[in-house]
């Protein structure tokens, strides 16, 4: 989903001094904050949605229940005014979501501690499209990142590291998206699709300093994984990983802004996220 949104515009004076007002008030926060310039007063930003909405299709872990939706006694209320509330259920891994270091390390930060700046930032995608075309359980590896870096001429630091491997266009078919449709212990055993190898894991949180680090399938760990390895060494590393990406056709290699909110779980090992990006 593609938003484009004017700053500054509005039906009267004052609301439209005020809008320009607060355009100049984040721009200045952006960049002292983050190091990102913000959008001129007046100038039209262009927001794209990278998360899956949340409901009877979401894909879960073959393990897990999925997310359960309760509509309540929604509708006018005696008194005259509408009236909703509804209830849902879920577990914190699946959909689009955050996975908290403390998910692979007992000492990891859980989602409540993980400071702000780790979610808010450039984003750069690394596009291994026609690798994971040819190869479903591809692992992009060190070279990947290297040639990344070579071809952009800068290295992945202080930048949420975004993996495109094209699987979000197969959501929410289950059965395309993670190679099987098989519930329970038989369906993680079928599991097929591309990760992140250990080795670039590794070198990416001891070679460099990334913010978090994103892909577009349902683990950072390629579906044949059975010691999630990628898993250990960034959760071991506190680097927050975000799974089932959504909309990275839609960014450039270099320069979006991300911001990328999950619920806060106190102690929680992930959670549902919410997950933008501003097209520079």
């Amino acid at each position: 989903m593609i938003v484009s949104a004017a700053r500054g515009v509005a039906g009267t004076m004052v609301r439209s001094t005020t809008c320009r007002l607060a355009s100049c008030v984040i721009a200045a926060a952006l960049a002292a904050i983050f190091g990102q310039p913000g959008p001129e007063a007046g100038a039209e930003e262009t927001w794209i949605d990278l998360t899956h909405a949340f409901d009877g299709e979401t894909i879960f872990w073959p393990t897990e229940k999925g997310f359960l939706f309760e509509a309540g006694n929604n509708g006018p209320t005696p008194k005259g005014y509408y009236y909703a509330a509804n209830r849902f259920a879920s577990a914190e891994h699946g959909g689009t979501h955050l996975d908290a270091p403390r998910h692979f390390s007992a000492v990891g930060q859980a989602s409540d501690e993980i400071p702000i700046d780790r979610f808010v930032g450039e984003a750069v995608v690394i596009d291994v499209t026609d690798s994971c075309a040819t190869n479903a359980v591809y692992e992009l590896s060190t070279n990947d990142l290297v040639a990344w870096e070579e071809e952009h001429h800068r290295q992945l630091v202080d930048v949420i590291v975004l993996l495109k491997t094209g699987w979000s266009s197969r959501w929410p078919d289950r059965k395309a998206y993670l190679g099987t449709d098989l519930r329970g212990p038989e369906g993680v055993a079928k599991l097929r699709f591309p990760g992140l190898a250990p080795e670039a894991a590794k070198w990416l949180a001891e070679q460099r300093r990334v913010k978090a680090v994103g892909i577009d399938t349902a683990s950072i760990d390629h579906g044949p994984s059975t010691h999630f390895v990628s898993h250990q060494v960034l959760c071991g590393s506190n680097i927050p990983v975000f799974e089932n990406v959504a909309g990275l056709d839609g960014l450039p290699a270099t320069g979006a802004f991300v911001v990328a909110l999950p619920m806060k779980i106190a102690g929680g090992s992930g959670g549902p996220l919410r997950i933008v990006a501003r097209l520079p």
